[in-house]
């Protein structure tokens, strides 16, 4: 029995996408309707439609059969598209979506398909169609839908199909595809049985057949091109016989369903290629970490073979080396580049959670999108979903006044947030922005003082009393909604940041709205390394987030006032000596170094032995035993075989403001 898992998994994934691009196109038609965005949302229900009834997604077939009845009836231009058929069309794609995930014709989605929702969405996309739906029979053969004639010109093009010899083993079932060519409009079929062998040396899983149509219809070759979008072994030749300028061609007999056609065996043409070849490869995400991982692997050695080249003095080793490292350096640029993605496939997701907001809120809400082109690791973008949510939740619901508030005001009724992505050496910057009325730092540090984040006397620059709407549990909503008000969305923010070595930054003005930045790093695999000692271990901190190094002097050790403060120039930087933070010997070095970094909005100095320099690093985590230890975001190898543990700079930050507090 041929095993058809892997063409299954193939449309599954093919679909989601398809139905990801879906929500997309509905939300485009709420700017303006045009044929090109109605025929491109047609298509992908008929290929939805179509591909699943051929790999046994009959519930999610039917369903998808009545939402494309609705759209065909916009393209005759019997329906108009308004926003109560952009809402049950949204809704019809989460719909399908769900059927989706199913997995099939399963108890599952039999489930859904019987259910309250299904019912309401059909019921909802009938009264919109106003009855003109066809009854979906999508068992064997699919429904045939012939289409009306269309005001724009006819076309009349030749199709010839010429299947793999594995299609039929790998589930194809060209029969669909014929039934699917002739819903497009007037077609006649001609099969090409010129390969068939004789009959005792037929394979009855193998392909010998091909099909060579003469099609008329509206539809522009896309149309046609999407049909056989799962044939991608495939022989296919479209050509048009009439040039979209030429005379308008008028009705041709259409021929019967494929199922009746005429075989009229005859000399096979030369088989031609595709049209069009893939550009791309799909390559599962586990993958890419393991290539990374045996990257990483082979950066650490190619650092080790590096010493030993420079204790040899060998030249012609050291040529070697040289080359091995030049060869590394573009192997690990070339991968991590695989590993990029832009961050518009994070962002695009987000029109929808505004769209949805909006209307529960009351508010009328405009979303910008900036920098989508802006790549980050694919690990970073998989994790950033959650948080964004969040963010924008937050700026909607406690950002943005009300209409009459922003009338009042004299801003416009509609708020806008502002989704931007820049990349900054190292890091990529991610803001969230809105023109609402800013944070009210008063009402912040009273809600601290009455959860006891504060003391009530304590003196707290207005930046430092803005990173507490962050606080686990912290919110000033005087009451509960299904959007906020039981403090876990910034929290959760910004956990999720510092799970990825990034950090967050607040700027508001009152009146004006509140920009909130996530400093995120390109990725997670190979970082820059700044290297340092201590003692005689090595210490890596993240060169993204140093700005400076400076001599220590020994006396601000032993300041009477206890202060841990650093002059440096005309600003007050406070510092840490890493041998108190991490429980070592305090130093004999009579020459000591304060490498200053800016983490979680503030600058600070980390006093080490020595500088080692510049490092590139391999980030590897630490074990289950190890990795909640507080300062320390994981760990390298060094080209001599040595660990070096990597600084987290964002922890040892908050350290010290908890520290400036406490002696304030």
């Amino acid at each position: 029995m041929t095993d058809l898992s892997a063409a299954v998994d193939a449309f599954v994934l093919e679909a989601r996408e398809q139905l990801e691009g879906l929500e997309e196109m509905l939300l485009d038609l709420e700017t303006g309707t045009d044929r090109e965005r109605v025929d491109a949302i047609f298509r992908v229900l008929h290929t939805v439609k179509g591909s699943g009834s051929m790999f046994g997604f009959g519930v999610l077939a039917r369903f998808t059969h009545h939402f494309e009845d609705a759209f065909d009836g916009v393209r005759e231009g019997r329906l108009e598209i308004d926003a109560r058929l952009i809402d049950v069309s949204l809704r019809a794609r989460d719909h399908m979506t769900a059927l989706l995930d199913c997995g099939g014709d399963s108890p599952e989605a039999a489930r859904l398909e019987a259910s309250e929702e299904a019912a309401h969405l059909l019921a909802t996309l009938a009264s919109i169609v106003g009855g003109h739906a066809q009854s979906p029979t999508l068992g064997n053969a699919p429904v045939v839908m012939q289409l009306s004639a269309r005001e724009q010109m006819m076309r009349r093009w030749s199709i010839r199909f010429h299947p793999d010899a594995t299609a039929l083993r790998n589930g194809m079932r060209p029969d669909l595809l014929m039934a699917e060519i002739a819903a497009l409009g007037q077609a006649e079929f001609r099969l090409d049985a010129s390969d068939l062998p004789p009959l005792t040396e037929l394979d009855p899983e193998r392909s010998y057949l091909a099909w060579e149509i003469t099609l008329t219809t509206s539809q522009t070759r896309d149309a046609i091109e999407a049909i056989f979008l799962f044939a991608d072994d495939a022989a296919l030749d479209i050509t048009e016989l009439v040039s979209p300028n030429g005379p308008t061609i008028g009705p041709v007999a259409a021929a019967g369903p494929p199922g009746n056609v005429s075989q009229l065996p005859q000399p096979r043409a030369p088989q031609t290629a595709p049209t069009g070849s893939s550009e791309s490869v799909r390559v599962p995400a586990g993958k890419l970490d393991d290539i990374m991982d045996q990257l990483g692997e082979l950066v650490i050695a190619q650092a080790r073979l590096y010493q030993i080249a420079a204790a040899s003095q060998n030249p012609d080793l050291e040529a070697v080396v040289e080359e091995v490292e030049r060869l590394v350096t573009g192997l690990r640029d070339a991968t991590l580049s695989v590993r990029m993605l832009p961050i518009e496939s994070v962002f695009g997701k987000f029109r929808r959670v505004v769209r949805d907001l909006s209307q529960e809120l009351g508010k009328e809400v405009m979303l910008a999108v900036e920098g989508g082109e802006t790549e980050l690791d694919k690990n970073v973008i998989d994790r950033l979903s959650e948080p964004l949510v969040h963010m924008i939740r937050n700026s909607m619901d406690h950002g943005l006044e009300d209409a009459a508030s922003r009338l009042a005001a004299g801003k416009p009724a509609r708020g806008k947030v502002t989704l931007s992505a820049r990349q900054e050496g190292g890091e990529v910057l991610i803001a969230i922005e809105d023109d609402g009325a800013g944070l009210n730092t008063e009402a912040i540090r009273a809600r601290a003082v009455e959860r006891g984040l504060l003391p009530a006397d304590a003196p707290q620059s207005a930046s430092e009393i803005h990173q507490l709407i962050f606080a686990p549990g912290f919110s000033t909503a005087s009451a509960l909604s299904s959007v906020s008000g039981r403090g876990v969305g910034m929290d959760a923010v910004r956990s999720a940041v510092e799970g990825l070595r990034g950090q967050t930054e607040i700027a508001t003005l009152p009146g004006r709205g509140t920009r909130v930045t996530l400093r995120l790093p390109v990725t997670l695999a190979i970082i820059d390394g700044f290297l340092v000692r201590l003692g005689t271990s090595a210490f890596v901190i993240p060169l993204a987030a140093v700005e400076e190094c400076v001599e220590f002097e020994e006396a601000e050790r032993h300041r009477e006032s206890g202060r841990s403060m650093l002059q440096i120039r005309e600003h007050l930087v406070p510092f840490l000596d890493l041998d108190d933070v991490f429980g070592r010997p305090a130093s004999t070095e009579a020459r000591r170094r304060v490498v200053i970094v800016k983490a979680d909005g503030q600058r600070l100095g980390l006093v080490v032995d020595d500088i080692l320099g510049q490092n590139q690093t391999v980030i590897k985590t630490l074990s289950i035993y190890h990795r909640n230890i507080a300062g320390l975001a994981g760990a390298t190898i060094l080209g001599d075989g040595a660990v070096a543990l990597i600084i987290d700079v964002v922890t040892l930050a908050r350290r010290a403001r908890i520290a400036h507090r406490q002696s304030a």
